[in-house]
């Protein structure tokens, strides 16, 4: 339990002792965050109470007040209306909060082990093109959804189904097989992963006049069920260029995973259950052989599990994986991070895990999240209108470098590369984290990589002006502040405010699967603190006391930014 909450645990307590002796027998306190801190850090709506007490909300309000002013945790109490507003004591606030912060670094606002196993499925590329732009943002919800879980004591399986099967495989092999010439990515010098996904672009122009190339693909798809050994070869060769291309990326990202599954394998699962589940009648099948499950009793439509030849289709195999998974890992939770387009999939998926029996089912969660577009419209693989994650990374990378020879010149090129791959990064994951997973969102790269506004090179650049300020102090004496010896100012305690909000931020985020949560908290406190830093000397302060409290101030607030954009996936800098 973080401070604040243990501040909002006794005031509810004492808000609710007094209340009892009004007459009032419900436990239930409720509380509010006001809109803004001059309002408070705590509102109490007394309407309930009055409806039941039947008093005024005044009446009810000034004797609760009566009763907890004289609490040291408060700095005064206010009645507004039908609200009794509390603001917390700041010189308490500052001596809970600030060594807290500073003694468990970056442990702060992290749990131990709770022992309960999440397996988060993310990513899953198919190896017929390299990373693009939609999958960055799989990439990083996954991966930050992950770190928070983790920081939050679960023990996390971040795991990676390779789709590397299928019909648009089939379709990169046949247009190599056709045009390639027995090329290779190293004579072509050409990134291995680029070098298959150009002959997907090249199979979908070449098979609108040539309509026997999708036959041909078909009949490649059945060669290869089939194991024939020049159809495996191939696919063989293809395969290992797309991955190791894209476990390239993965690297470049910064995208790490525990486990790693493979379509080819897991097709062949699921068939065995559906068998055992049509002698059960939980499925029918119908006058051409193909089975089905009805899930109107649901909510759902009619789905096929099995085709009429008996081949399986996606549900079929996904039904298996989870089963497998859940053998494997024995898992508290599974999370599929996949786009919105699926979503009736894994309605229809988890709807039938239960209906097999399996009740773990309800502790499968897809994390749904919307199409990244570009500003003239939407991506389309197959048409080449796609912005690949290298050459996006690349992009980003010179913008960034290019704003950073202008900020600092005494840099020398390695440093300059370092900063530049970590700030390209940063505006690339904070740009996607920085709205709720169910939205749409148009990708703006001129938007990402500015220093100033809402981005994540604008924290990075807070980290790095902090870093700079603690090292021209040098050793300070952390501040130790008694009661009615300092009075802090407005913007000190916007920051210690913000600072009391990080561990409900993390929480919050944890328990909704929105990462977005913690990019909005990082803002605001990378707003709140360079207000104070600008609006007040800090290592020129007029006393001791003040320069040691602003010092506390940004270490712990450095302490902070650095723990959420770990969660985020982004370096903070040292310099900039």
């Amino acid at each position: 339990m973080g401070i604040k909450e243990k501040y909002i645990e006794k005031i509810k307590d004492m808000v609710f002792k007094s209340l009892q002796t009004q007459g009032y027998e419900d436990s239930v306190i409720i509380y509010e965050i006001p809109p803004s801190r001059e309002m408070g850090d705590l509102a109490f709506p007394m309407f309930k109470y009055a409806s039941i007490l039947k008093k005024k909300p005044f009446e009810i309000a000034q004797k609760i007040k009566t009763d907890i002013e004289n609490d040291p945790l408060f700095e005064k109490i206010e009645i507004k209306g039908p609200y009794l507003n509390v603001y917390f004591n700041k010189t308490t606030s500052f001596k809970d909060i600030i060594p807290e912060i500073l003694s468990k670094k970056e442990c702060f606002g992290s749990e131990e082990n709770n022992g309960k196993k999440v397996i988060v499925e993310f990513s899953c590329p198919n190896t017929n093109k390299p990373l693009h732009l939609g999958h960055c943002r799989n990439n990083v919800l996954g991966d930050s959804v992950s770190n928070i879980l983790k920081f939050r004591g679960y023990d996390v399986v971040k795991l990676n189904l390779i789709n590397d099967r299928g019909i648009h495989i089939c379709k990169s092999m046949i247009a190599y097989k056709l045009f390639g010439n027995g090329t290779t990515p190293e004579k072509e010098n050409k990134k291995s992963d680029h070098f298959v996904g150009d002959y997907y672009v090249k199979f979908a122009k070449e098979s609108g006049p040539d309509k026997s190339l999708e036959s041909q693909a078909q009949e490649m798809l059945v060669l290869w069920e089939k194991k024939d050994t020049e159809t495996v070869d191939l696919w063989k060769k293809m395969n290992k260029w797309a991955i190791d291309g894209i476990m390239e990326t993965y690297r470049r990202m910064e995208i790490e995973f525990n486990a790693f599954e493979y379509e080819s394998i897991n097709y062949l699962y699921g068939k065995e259950l559906i068998a055992a589940g049509l002698e059960k009648n939980i499925f029918f099948k119908k006058d051409d052989g193909s089975v089905w499950i009805d899930n109107e009793d649901v909510g759902l439509d009619k789905k096929a599990v099995l085709r009429s030849d008996g081949t399986s289709i996606y549900i079929t195999q996904d039904i298996g994986t989870a089963v497998k998974r859940h053998k494997n890992y024995g898992f508290e939770k599974m999370i599929y991070v996949v786009a919105s387009e699926q979503n009736y999939h894994f309605k229809t998926l988890f709807a039938t895990l239960k209906k097999l029996g399996f009740d773990w089912s309800d502790n499968c969660y897809h994390l749904s999240y919307g199409m990244v577009n570009l500003p003239d419209g939407r991506m389309k693989s197959r048409e080449g209108t796609v912005v690949d994650a290298d050459n996006l990374l690349d992009m980003l990378s010179d913008m960034a470098k290019e704003e950073i020879e202008q900020k600092q010149r005494g840099l020398s090129d390695e440093e300059k590369d370092d900063i530049s791959n970590k700030v390209s990064l940063a505006a690339l994951r904070y740009y996607l984290l920085n709205f709720s997973s169910v939205k749409d969102v148009t990708f703006s790269p001129e938007k990402s990589i500015s220093f100033d506004g809402n981005t994540g090179p604008y924290l990075q650049y807070t980290t790095a002006r902090i870093n700079s300020l603690l090292r021209k102090a040098g050793d300070y004496e952390r501040a130790c502040v008694t009661d009615n010896e300092y009075e802090f100012n407005p913007d000190e305690w916007n920051v210690i405010s913000q600072l009391l909000n990080f561990e409900e931020s993390v929480e919050r985020a944890c328990n909704l699967y929105e990462p977005v949560e913690v990019c909005s908290y990082l803002y605001d406190l990378a707003r709140l603190y360079n207000k104070m830093y600008h609006d007040n000397p800090i290592i020129t302060a007029d006393t001791d006391l003040s320069k040691n409290i602003r010092l506390s101030i940004s270490e712990a607030t450095l302490v902070v930014l650095k723990n959420g954009l770990n969660l985020l996936g982004i370096h903070s800098l040292e310099k900039m």
